[in-house]
């Protein structure tokens, strides 16, 4: 599968707005979007110009896309899963991408960003009701139990994430046992438990045409 293998910082600045792919960084000083707030390249900061309904669809899915780390043809997979569940199509979408177990192991605190949380799963570090599993897009189920292995527990990097989870939270419909280093996935978050800043109806309106 292609990876994006430039800048993440990048990403944000196109997008105009932080989307945390960089963990720490991005509440730090440090994060690019403090001190360049435009657009990459060398006409970041030229004249802007009125952007179309569809520029204003297509950049909402593209940030989308780019906060849970898909490409192209995964994201349009879920939409058109979501399109054949029954509820509203939108707010369906985002429960299946936050379902994804390297979304949850991030929601949990075991990572600092969800691509750190990709690489926590495909490293065997992770176990689902027992059993481990080394597949970032799995789905999670209510009741599942998400726990990192014993050998996991002393790794200075997870560590540091699960201190900064103690100390920020984790989100109310997880139940997560910070000391015991796992948690269960309660039940899907309702949409307003997820990011107020997602603008879905864009993205379905996009898929729709």
């Amino acid at each position: 599968m292609a990876r994006y293998l430039e800048a993440k910082c990048r990403l944000c600045r196109r997008e105009g707005e932080k989307l945390f792919l960089k963990g720490s960084k991005c509440y730090s000083a440090k994060c690019p979007m403090e001190e360049r707030p435009f657009p990459p390249g060398m006409h970041g900061q030229g004249r802007r110009v009125k952007v179309s309904n569809y520029g204003i669809q297509l950049r909402e899915k593209q940030k989308v896309k780019r906060i849970y780390g898909l490409q192209e043809r995964q994201f349009l997979g879920y939409y058109k899963d979501a399109d054949k569940m029954t509820g509203i199509t939108g707010t369906t979408l985002l429960q299946l991408l936050e379902s994804r177990l390297d979304n949850v192991v991030y929601r949990m605190g075991f990572a600092s960003s969800r691509t750190e949380a990709r690489q926590i799963v495909r490293h065997k570090h992770i176990n689902v009701n027992g059993s481990i599993l080394n597949v970032p897009s799995y789905r999670v189920k209510a009741g599942d139990t998400i726990a990192l292995v014993d050998s996991a527990k002393e790794h200075l990097r997870i560590n540091a994430s699960v201190e900064a989870a103690g100390q920020k939270g984790t989100p109310e419909w997880l139940d997560v046992d910070l000391q015991q280093r796992q948690g269960v996935y309660r039940e899907l978050p309702a949409r307003d438990q997820l990011d107020a800043g997602i603008r879905e109806q864009l993205i379905v309106e996009l898929y729709s045409k």
